[in-house]
């Protein structure tokens, strides 16, 4: 590895940089996918303690923590394979190895004996996505003009939710007939298969390397230096109080939308059809977002979505009053999942614009990190404001949360004289 160096032009956006980011994102969310939804229940078929299925929430701990090595792999790149491609490939070769090695390995003795095994392969696996997941967002930015971030965000959240649906919902339909080697086996296929477009990627000619031009080593003070950095620069203040709260009122409600369904009387079978269908329309409603976002530009689109977000949430109410029935139940979920798709979106495609030129995987890390802990705490309390308003207090309360975050986005927006666009520097 050397140090990395910055580029002088961004290219236009392409059907080989749909191909390329699609693909990177959805391989993100394969393994996600089996982790988060696949195996609890596979782990629990086969007797695994709860408390011990509810530690492979930890894993998850690499995605929380990634902000911490981020500039790390900003700065150093491969002169042989690239500045991205030489972090992505290798990462996302582990994790297509310890997945291959998941479907060869039988599942009695994976959940059995070889519990603790089975958790750090996932540990290795989360820790290899996550940082792969650094350098795609850093070669995202720097190949999409401003104009289709939020394009580029809709193939981000649209990948990711695919892959997440083929190795979570799908698999657990094949695994019963189909058995755990051929099921998961699959799931090394897919991952092979999406690692093609970054190999054919031509990144060297593409986002060429200029050693003449690269900063010094950073050294341990390198991440105090870089955030620093990021931090001190104008409205910055005010913009991460839009990404804090943002998504802080669909945080506190969608937890509940499970529970609030089943006591109401929905099966299990009948919660993951609707779970399914739902998921399938947030991707239509990401990419339809992502489209808007181009037309509106980016005031108008967190404005709008924002509030289409706080609508849907707070819809939930109504379902809970009017028992839950199935046709108002399906038409709220759709809606709800099209506005959050969008809303994601459009804060996406903003967080995108705020990362300095060379600094782009740790910029957009940090932004990402701070959104994801702020909701996860927000989210682990949605149980007690759901026992102490009731659902329809839950949901209303929610859906203010939502209202009340776009004052921070028009306030936001009033002290911009233009929308910041990161242009070519060298300055650290």
């Amino acid at each position: 590895m050397q140090p990395r160096s910055p580029s002088f032009s961004t290219p236009a956006l392409s059907s080989g940089t749909i191909v390329l980011l699609t693909t990177l994102y959805c391989a993100q969310g394969l393994p996600s996918g089996l982790i988060a939804h696949s195996l609890p229940v596979l782990m629990r078929q086969h007797g695994v303690d709860l408390a011990l299925i509810g530690l492979l929430k930890l894993l998850a701990l690499p995605w929380v923590l990634k902000a911490v090595w981020a500039p790390w792999v900003d700065r150093l790149a491969s002169a042989r394979l690239g500045h991205h491609r030489g972090w992505i490939l290798p990462l996302q070769a582990s994790v297509l190895t310890i997945v291959a090695v998941l479907a060869l390995l039988p599942p009695d003795a994976l959940f059995g004996a070889w519990l603790p095994v089975l958790l750090g392969l996932l540990a290795c696996v989360n820790l290899a996505a996550a940082t792969q997941d650094i350098a795609t967002d850093g070669l995202a930015v720097r190949l999409l003009p401003p104009r289709w971030r939020g394009l580029g965000n809709s193939l981000q959240v649209g990948g990711y939710k695919a892959g997440m649906i083929v190795s979570g919902s799908l698999l657990l339909l094949v695994v019963g007939d189909w058995g755990w080697r051929t099921a998961v086996g699959l799931i090394a296929i897919l991952v092979a298969c999406m690692t093609v477009p970054v190999l054919l990627f031509p990144e060297k000619r593409i986002l060429p390397f200029h050693p003449e031009l690269a900063e010094p080593q950073g050294g341990p003070r390198l991440l105090w230096r870089h955030y620093r950095g990021f931090l001190a620069r104008p409205g910055m203040g005010p913009w991460l109080l839009v990404v804090l709260t943002f998504k802080l009122g669909d945080s506190l409600g969608s937890p509940m939308i499970k529970p609030m369904l089943v006591d109401h009387g929905w099966t299990s079978a009948a919660v993951g059809q609707l779970t399914l269908v739902s998921s399938i329309t947030g991707i239509a409603g990401a990419l339809l977002g992502g489209l808007i976002y181009a037309r509106l530009g980016a005031r108008r689109g967190l404005i709008l979505f924002g509030l289409a977000q706080a609508f849907g949430i707070a819809a939930m109410a109504w379902l809970a009053h009017s028992g839950a029935n199935a046709y108002t139940a399906y038409g709220i979920a759709l809606f709800e999942q099209v506005a959050d798709g969008m809303s994601t979106v459009a804060l996406f495609a903003m967080m995108m614009n705020q990362c300095r030129p060379e600094h782009e995987g740790a910029d957009y890390t940090i932004q990402a990190c701070a959104q994801v802990v702020l909701s996860g705490i927000v989210g682990s309390l949605s149980g007690l404001a759901a026992k102490w308003l009731g659902y329809e207090g839950h949901f209303l309360l929610a859906g203010l949360l939502g209202i009340l975050a776009l004052v921070f986005v028009i306030r936001y927006f009033a002290r911009q004289a233009v929308i910041p666009v990161p242009v070519p520097s060298t300055a650290a």
